[in-house]
């Protein structure tokens, strides 16, 4: 009935510090494996991180063109994060019918 198996899953993630762009991707790690398997999940484990991408935009901008100048950053980040999942599986769960 208790299963484990071991899935690989993508996730991306936008911030204005690194710190927040990767906390932003991993927070989206349960919602991508629960989108990939239709059992009841207990126990998502992360193994492993794989950085695909990492990059940085950066905006220049002014209030009206010339005062306050500043840069403004934003990080962006893709992970392959390899999990190990216990789930149950309901198809061998015997449910019996009372009437």
């Amino acid at each position: 009935m208790k299963e484990h198996f071991t899935t690989t899953v993508r996730v991306t993630g936008k911030g204005d510090a690194k710190a927040k762009a990767f906390a932003d991707a991993l927070s989206k790690v349960q919602g991508a494996v629960m989108k990939s398997t239709p059992q009841v999940l207990l126990r998502i484990e992360p193994q492993d991180i794989e950085v695909i991408q990492a990059q940085v935009a950066v905006r220049k901008e002014a209030f009206l063109f010339i005062f306050l100048r500043r840069e403004r950053r934003t990080f962006s980040v893709e992970l392959d994060v390899t999990v190990t999942v216990t789930a149950i599986n309901l198809d061998k769960v015997d449910f019996v019918a009372n009437t």
